[in-house]
């Protein structure tokens, strides 16, 4: 009886285990801005690297520049080339982007928002439910683009479908590009989306809004080896950790990052960096540490799980009838019978062909002779009397 529990118990937790894992595995792509690299290439191969800079480390668009030069030349360096019949193909694409303030107005109203300035390919990190319209580039030639979440576009349009319309940053002209959904929950709340958003480009922000500078950096690039693109990534922007934090987000939510959290609890919550993170990066830190907390669950009933199967498998070889050595024997002695039954049979077909081969030499006529049958024979003597009669 106690068995039969035990082993119940063990089922069920391992049902447990693999009910947690799945919902680990959905948690864990749940995360648009934490998918790029799958995004960007399939096959696998591609490293997705975000850098989060301090308040006072100075970061420039001119720096920026400096490294995206460098980037192809390093990548030459590790024998990795672009071979792609198509003339807009790219090995890697990049953005950055600031948090600031605006102050956006339409004929209708006139609200502060919390605003992002972004350049380069920022919303391909990003995407988000777009409501209408579209996205913008902040490689654009133009940067009087800017993108309105939807309580933005319903306090100065009153409506969600404002593509197109117009409206002013600090007395400058500039069209929206389209509205999307922002993202609710507990969770994005306090990630820093309770507020108003607006997007627009760097230079809008840099020049019409405030700011603290760049405070973010994203790429996503080919990772020949393991490693290769973070490692130049902190190679070009340095190693203080109080001025720059560089996180792999490729695998951010493997098994092996789970555990390394884990082990920091108690002190990861502890910040002394001044750097301020970004809504999509608290978020991504909020999805860590809950799939962490799941990950001691899994462990801990994957092996419990294997502790009952472990100790039934014990109990049962304690009490079995046999031994190894004498299966082994058997197992032994049954080959050895397999293999004289096959003997056998080949002799016995080795006797059966001979005996063929026999019978067949027997009946074989002699070469040059003519045999007649007897019927022949008998119809011959008949007739011949018949003729003698007569």
């Amino acid at each position: 009886m106690k068995k039969r529990i035990l082993g119940i118990c063990g089922g069920i937790s391992f049902g447990i285990f693999l009910i947690i894992m799945f919902v680990i595995r959905g948690l864990g792509n749940d995360l648009p801005s934490q998918e790029m690299a799958k995004r960007w290439s399939k096959e696998g191969g591609t490293a997705q690297v975000s850098c989060f800079f301090s308040v006072n480390s100075g970061i420039t668009q001119e720096q920026l520049q400096e490294f995206e030069h460098s980037v192809d030349g390093k990548l030459a360096e590790a024998s990795v080339t672009l071979e792609s019949e198509n003339p807009s193909a790219r090995l890697w694409v990049d953005a950055y982007s600031a948090e600031g303030t605006l102050s956006v107005s339409s004929d209708r109203a006139s609200i502060q928002a919390d605003a992002i300035g972004i350049g380069g390919d920022f919303f391909l990190f990003h995407p988000m439910t777009l409501l209408s319209g579209s996205y913008f580039s902040g490689n654009d030639l133009m940067q009087d683009y800017c993108l309105l979440d939807k309580d933005a576009a319903w306090q100065l349009f009153g409506s969600s479908d404002v593509a197109g319309m117009m409206v002013s940053i600090n007395g400058i002209p500039h069209m929206v590009s389209g509205v999307v959904e922002r993202p609710e929950g507990r969770l994005a709340e306090n990630a820093g989306l309770d507020k108003t958003m607006v997007y627009v480009s760097y230079q809008t922000l840099q020049e019409l809004g405030e700011h603290s500078g760049i405070n973010h950096y994203e790429i996503v690039m080919p990772d020949p080896v393991t490693g290769f693109a973070v490692n130049m990534i902190r190679e070009s922007f340095g190693t203080d950790p109080q001025e720059v934090e560089i996180v792999e987000n490729t695998s951010r939510y493997s098994l092996v990052s789970r555990v390394k959290i884990l082990m920091q609890f108690g002190i990861r919550s502890m910040n002394g960096k001044a750097i301020i993170y970004p809504y999509w990066e608290n978020m991504a830190r909020g999805y860590e540490d809950i799939l962490a907390l799941l990950t001691f669950f899994e462990l801990f009933f994957l092996l419990f799980a294997l502790a009952v199967a472990l100790g039934l498998f014990i109990r049962w070889w304690r009490h079995k009838g046999w031994t190894v050595g004498g299966k082994i024997k058997a197992l032994g002695g049954w080959i050895q019978l397999r293999m004289d039954r096959l003997r056998a049979g080949r002799r016995e077909k080795k006797s059966e062909g001979f005996q063929g081969k026999k019978t067949i030499k027997a009946t074989k006529p002699i070469k040059g002779k003519t045999y007649k049958s007897k019927t022949h024979k008998s119809k011959k003597s008949l007739d011949h009397r018949q003729e003698e009669e007569i």
